[in-house]
């Protein structure tokens, strides 16, 4: 483990591979054409052509955590006039609703519960009783349960109704195939320290052209306006407005590097449904319930009930199985006793068959 410390099983932060660690041990300048013309404007080509390979898009990196990010496109996209429907099953959604609020963007929650998928038809009848929303937003892989959304489903509802299609693709972008186009998603948010396998440090939309170009000077931010930042990189070149996390982009573009070497995002999907399918299976023999039904699943994390017994308390449980080299996530799932495991990243089926190892070790309330 001495490479890599222990894995994190995680949805993102996730374990990196060591090549794309050593990218960082470089100093880039924010003002050299070998930094951003050489690796910026090769990231936007390339996660341009990962979304689609129609023309008319456009992307463009933002610093912060994904959620910086799904505030710039909130507070860019969304005019005065505009009403947004936010689908809501998870703490994601929820954290867009509270974005908006805290935004005074008119907005309509669409609450589905934790567990559930969202009631397309119902959706539906919402857009019809209120011709104001013009926008929907959703969240794609809802890291809360592990659950993935019906993208298919909602993109035809917001084309049959001529709405613009926003997309918190965070923990699914590079993980799971899609194209943007053809979906007819106008903004796809996600993260460089996901399904990439990068590490943290920026997030980055990806755009119809002909919609971001009709966002000019409706931000309710300096830093997280969306459409400077985007006009400052296509008009200098790849130049960030402000100072650029240049190691984390170093770092990003060998993650993509090595995305292509492994066959591109179909081939990472079914290296991340492998693993997933084999953690599931593995912890249902050591007597662990899934939350979700299996058709509700991403191939991205998984929550699984908590065991019943008096004794099991999760610190504990997470404290044997670190010392053993794996981390755990918590639930966050609030109707339910739970705990999450993802399995993206520098993660392949060997490991899960540890990791099944490790957590039959760790199950102290059964000895």
């Amino acid at each position: 483990m001495s490479d890599r410390n222990y894995l994190l099983l995680t949805p993102g932060p996730l374990t990196t591979s060591k090549t794309v660690k050593e990218a960082m041990l470089f100093d880039s300048c924010t003002w050299d054409e070998d930094y951003n013309l050489g690796v910026v404007q090769r990231i936007r080509q390339r996660l341009v052509a990962l979304a689609t390979p129609s023309a008319g898009y456009t992307s463009v990196l933002l610093q912060g955590s994904g959620s910086f990010a799904v505030e710039g496109v909130l507070g860019t996209v969304i005019g005065p006039q505009d009403k947004l429907l936010i689908v809501n099953n998870g703490a994601y959604g929820a954290r867009m609703i509270e974005m908006a609020r805290l935004m005074d963007i008119d907005h309509h929650a669409f609450d589905c519960g934790e567990v559930n998928e969202p009631d397309v038809a119902a959706m539906e009848a919402v857009l019809k009783s209120d011709a104001r929303i013009s926008h929907i937003a959703m969240v794609h892989c809802e890291t809360t349960t592990g659950m993935l959304n019906p993208l298919q489903k909602v993109a035809g509802l917001a084309a049959r109704n001529g709405k613009t299609f926003i997309v918190d693709a965070m923990s699914s972008f590079g993980g799971i195939p899609l194209d943007v186009d053809a979906l007819g998603i106008d903004f796809l948010i996600s993260s460089a320290n996901k399904c990439i396998q990068g590490v943290p440090g920026f997030a980055f939309v990806i755009a119809r052209r002909s919609e971001l170009e009709k966002c000019a000077g409706r931000s309710r931010s300096l830093s997280l306006d969306l459409y400077a930042q985007w006009r400052c990189m296509e008009d200098q070149a790849g130049k960030w407005r402000f100072t650029s996390p240049t190691h984390t982009v170093l770092a990003f573009a060998q993650a993509l590097k090595e995305l292509e070497q492994e066959g591109g995002i179909a081939a990472r999907h079914h290296r991340y449904q492998t693993n997933q399918r084999r953690l599931v299976a593995g912890m249902r023999e050591l007597g662990f319930e899934t939350l979700l039904d299996d058709a509700l699943h991403s191939p991205i994390i998984t929550a699984f009930y908590s065991p019943e017994a008096d004794t099991y308390r999760f610190a504990e449980f997470y404290q044997r199985l670190k010392q053993q080299g794996f981390v755990i996530y918590p639930g966050k799932v609030s109707q339910s006793d739970c705990f999450r495991i993802g399995n993206i990243g520098e993660i392949y089926p060997q490991d899960i068959e540890r990791l099944l190892a490790a957590v039959g070790q760790a199950m102290y309330w059964n000895q």
